[in-house]
């Protein structure tokens, strides 16, 4: 049993007043009936209104979903192959190199990956703009999804796809058939996180995109850099109510599959 001290609770509560104050003082503001974000001038919705007659900031909502659900379908296709790549084949030529390019995203800074991407696009003569973010946004998310599948292909058991196998299926049947839905759960959490970055992304970004191309991360910081206005503070509290919505359903559905599990299992003892 844990014994709380009155420094841990004090360190606690800190820590969590420092990390969810400032997102609190912001969902609050955004109904602020004043355009001075600091000066409270009595509740209202008007800048929620005003926001969704913003075009320049729902189209870059827009682009930035749009690019989100691209890069991340395509990083999940490839991070699961690089991932198959690795577990599978421990030994072909180059194995070394691939998967440090594999991993090299995961630890080199945001800015030199847009750098070298903008140089890369620059001399390659190609126009900036949706489909370099697609491809900066593809390059750094999928090493995540290959992290993630990766650790579930380590446990996985490939005896079940040996009988598959030898009961007449063929490779590609046996891993769409028995392998893939016995790792969706993996490849469905890396399309995840691959979403979320990309979703998040600011730096690689700027570095990748061009003229009419935007994202809403992008047009939030060129905002701030003149001052916060009151409808940065509801875009951000709606960013803030989605993504609390999938992590309580997230959740629910988690527990639900255990109270399921579990009453298999009582169900299998009791048939026993």
């Amino acid at each position: 049993m844990i014994r709380w001290s009155r420094f841990n609770i004090v360190s606690v509560t800190l820590g969590l007043a420092f990390l969810y104050l400032p997102i609190l003082l912001l969902v609050i503001y955004s109904f602020n009936a004043s355009r001075l974000v600091t000066v409270w001038g009595g509740f209202s919705t008007q800048w929620y209104v005003h926001l969704f007659s913003n075009d320049t900031m729902l189209s870059a909502a827009w682009l930035t979903v749009r690019i989100a659900l691209l890069s991340a379908t395509i990083a999940t296709v490839l991070g699961t192959l690089a991932a198959l790549t690795l577990v599978r084949y421990t030994r072909f030529r180059g194995r070394i190199l691939f998967s440090g390019m594999i991993y090299a995203p995961l630890v080199m800074p945001d800015v030199i990956t847009g750098l070298s991407l903008l140089l890369l696009f620059v001399t390659s003569g190609v126009d900036r703009g949706f489909w370099t973010i697609v491809m900066a946004h593809t390059t750094l998310t999928m090493c995540f999804v290959a992290v993630v599948v990766q650790s579930r292909l380590l446990t996985f058991d490939r005896s079940i796809e040996e009988a598959a196998m030898d009961l007449g299926a063929s490779p590609v049947r046996t891993f769409f058939e028995v392998t893939l839905p016995i790792i969706a759960p993996a490849v469905f959490s890396g399309w995840v996180l691959a979403l979320t970055l990309s979703l998040d992304d600011l730096v690689i970004a700027t570095f990748s995109s061009g003229a009419g191309a935007k994202t809403l991360p992008m047009l939030i910081y060129s905002q701030v850099k003149l001052g916060v206005t009151p409808e940065i503070n509801a875009v951000c509290t709606i960013l803030i109510g989605v993504v609390a919505t999938g992590v309580i359903c997230a959740s629910i559905g988690t527990k639900r599959r255990e109270v399921q599990r579990q009453r298999d299992e009582q169900a299998a003892a009791a048939g026993r």
